[in-house]
């Protein structure tokens, strides 16, 4: 099989040919558009592995000709713009693959392969243009690189997606690229926060209901599912919903339809579903606070974004981007110096890129110089908590995670106390129980508390002991 490689990069070039050589592919070479198109004119070939930029234009700008007159031709785009628009606008032309620069070489040959016995690509006009220049994720590193490449894989279908990450690191912005670039971007893009609703009214704001349902219901209302209807559906913080609401959230999936709350119709739900946590769901199946039959239904194709920490060569990029919105929203224009940058690239940033954001507005609106250095900027970095000693690490660590959970949620001012402590209660009882296997005298005796209140509570947090107990 032969393979036709467009790359002006000698040196990649060269690696490249060698690769495919030693897999018994014979490759043509050349490093610009109009080559290429004379190539393609002389012989058929099994792929076609093009850069982007090349001497005499853009490669992918070009690949509607090549598709025109060799549609079964699959395309490889290689790029070192790595940025999610390259990768979009890769997807758009039906690419078969996109890999960003440097490439794992043994992955693209083994693409190759792939390619070479596919026998066509996908066909153009299968998604939507996306909006191109604006899109909601900034950074180039090789731990995005896999994002964009995961989000360009499923624009053109509707298989639901699990965005997986710490707090902070942009889930809903992966979620909100998918629904702008995806072939529903038309419809409603629906984004429900399921930890910051009362478990008693979860069902109601996600399945509606009926007038009369219930003390309160005046009116019909319409739940999210409906609202989102010919668009997406993006379910946050997914960990921390209810088991009830598991359960009729499980139903709806697997049946593609809902029932409002009080209500005796089937309503067909039409909606992308992304779901979103930033918690490890396999030991909360372990522990029966996730239902494991729905962790399956949501992890059709998951995506996961890397801490801040793991990808510290996008915060000269992030930093730079966030003084351009500050100075959009009307804060003071700033420039960070080198060792500004540098010094930002050292934090730990356990907020992530929410954190970083908010310190960078924090610092367009109170440093005095326009262009800001290391030295003004050091007084403004808030220190990390830290146990220094090893008795103190349980204590820092609560303390931390209360000071995480407040910056994350922001409850309304009233509700902190009641929100905090079922927050607390859930996840205490359901380890307690999983420790006891389930035997709740045991469980009130090591929580220290009165047998009647541990089954209220339990009652109230719709946790059911019967899901801990131990199977021989």
């Amino acid at each position: 099989m032969s393979i036709l490689l467009v790359e002006d990069d000698e040196s990649i070039a060269i690696v490249i040919t060698a690769a495919l050589q030693a897999e018994g592919f014979e490759v043509a070479r050349c490093d610009s558009i109009a080559e290429r198109d004379r190539l393609l004119t002389i012989r058929r070939y099994s792929a076609l592995v093009t850069d982007v930029v090349l001497i005499d234009g853009d490669g992918i700008d070009t690949l509607d000709r090549v598709q025109g007159r060799y549609p079964d031709l699959p395309v490889i785009v290689l790029s070192a713009q790595n940025t999610l628009d390259t990768a979009v606008r890769a997807s758009d032309t039906g690419a078969f693959e996109y890999f960003p620069k440097p490439f794992d070489i043994d992955e693209l040959v083994r693409t190759v392969r792939q390619a070479a016995g596919s026998g066509g690509m996908l066909k153009p006009g299968e998604l939507d243009d996306g909006p191109g220049p604006g899109l909601p994720l900034v950074g180039r590193s090789s731990a995005m690189q896999a994002v964009y490449r995961m989000i360009t894989r499923v624009l053109r279908n509707d298989l639901t997606v699990l965005i997986l990450g710490e707090s902070g690191t942009g889930k809903e912005l992966v979620a909100e690229a998918i629904h702008q670039l995806g072939h529903r971007q038309g419809g409603p893009f629906v984004a429900v926060n399921t930890a910051a609703i009362p478990a008693d009214l979860i069902e109601s704001e996600l399945f509606g209901h009926e007038k009369g349902a219930f003390t309160g219901a005046v009116a019909r209302h319409i739940g999210k599912f409906e609202q989102a209807a010919g668009g997406t559906l993006f379910l946050d913080e997914i960990g921390d919903m209810p088991m009830q609401a598991q359960t009729r959230l499980l139903r709806a999936l697997q049946s593609g339809s809902i029932r409002r709350v009080g209500g005796r119709d089937e309503v067909a739900i039409d909606t992308r579903i992304i779901a979103a946590t930033n918690k490890d769901l396999e030991p909360m199946i372990a522990a029966g606070m996730f239902r494991e039959d729905l962790y399956y239904r949501l992890n059709v194709v998951p995506i996961h974004l890397p801490a801040l920490r793991e990808r510290a060569d996008d915060i000269d990029a992030l930093a730079k981007h966030f003084l351009v919105l500050a100075a959009g929203e009307g804060l003071p224009r700033r420039k960070l110096a080198p060792d500004a940058l540098l010094l930002l690239q050292q934090q730990p940033w356990r907020g992530n890129v929410r954190e970083l954001r908010n310190f960078i507005y924090r610092l367009a609106l109170l440093a005095r110089e326009d262009v800001i250095d290391a030295a003004a900027m050091e007084p403004m970095l808030v220190p990390t908590v830290r146990a220094e000693e090893p008795g103190s690490a349980g204590p820092a660590d609560l303390n931390g995670a209360v000071i995480q959970w407040l910056a994350d949620h922001a409850p309304p001012s009233g509700t902190i106390y009641d929100t905090a402590l079922a927050a607390f209660e859930r996840p205490l009882f359901a380890q307690v129980l999983g420790m006891t296997g389930g035997n709740q005298l045991r469980a009130a005796q090591m929580l220290g508390i009165n047998r009647n209140t541990l089954r209220k509570r339990l009652g109230e947090l719709t946790l059911d002991p019967d899901t801990f107990l131990r199977r021989s």
